[in-house]
């Protein structure tokens, strides 16, 4: 698989523009483009969200949305809204694996990334931006070690650094690794070179599930140092 490579050395980390006055002006640039996209493609995918909704409606029934909190910027709970993608039944219920209740309808939205156009309301309403790290349940709070919860110092995204170089191939620690690599280098740049990169990756529909699960194991904690991510993926300087 083609994955994107970043120069892993922590040691060596630039001043990120986040912090002064350089870096609230990049985050309000942001947030202004966040909007202004985000405005425009539900308007552009609003058939799209009509069939896609019509289709969940009819093979799984209500609810057609997915609701969950996440954790947001600063830690703050939100909650993000997803195309329901797992029957909700009794039976279903009672199975206790994610991989047995997804639906083939479910499985060709998280295949295609369609099960993520609600979220676009989440950008609207400032919970999340277009890049950034992924937003993850409120009950993983208490398991990140303070170096991990500076992935919380920015808006989570749609997509973000750890999308595009693995997504949910990766280890959580080498996920957390990006999240913070991204905390510290984010540019308007880094983010149009994601998205460009997100196209490709969902295309190609890479990365989707872990091995043996619909989407990620849980994340129960880092139990032993964070390592920094293998020097083998310094070959590429963003």
């Amino acid at each position: 698989m083609d994955v994107l490579h970043l120069p892993p050395n922590v040691e060596n980390r630039p001043t990120h523009p986040g912090k002064g006055l350089e870096g609230t002006a990049h985050d309000v640039v942001k947030r202004v483009v966040d909007l202004a996209v985000a405005l425009v493609a539900l308007l552009l995918a609003a058939p799209v969200l009509a069939v896609v909704a019509l289709a969940v409606l009819l093979t799984m029934g209500r609810p057609v949305l997915f609701r969950q909190p996440r954790l947001g910027r600063h830690g703050r709970e939100f909650v993000i809204l997803k195309f329901r993608s797992m029957s909700t039944g009794p039976a279903d219920l009672g199975s206790g694996s994610d991989a047995a209740r997804l639906t083939p309808l479910g499985r060709w939205l998280r295949d295609t990334s369609l099960d993520e156009l609600p979220s676009l309301w989440n950008i609207v309403r400032g919970d999340m931006s277009l890049v950034g790290p992924r937003p993850l349940p409120t009950g993983y709070r208490h398991r990140y070690t303070p170096e991990q919860f500076r992935r919380h110092e920015v808006r989570p995204g749609l997509t973000g650094l750890a999308q595009v170089n693995g997504r949910n191939e990766l280890s959580w620690e080498a996920k957390f690794g990006y999240d913070v690599w991204y905390v510290d280098h984010r540019s308007t740049r880094l983010d149009l070179r994601i998205i460009g990169r997100t196209a490709i990756t969902v295309l190609r529909r890479q990365g989707i599930s872990a091995p043996g699960v619909a989407t990620a194991p849980e994340f129960h904690g880092t139990a032993r140092p964070e390592q920094p991510l293998p020097t083998s993926a310094a070959s590429r300087s963003w």
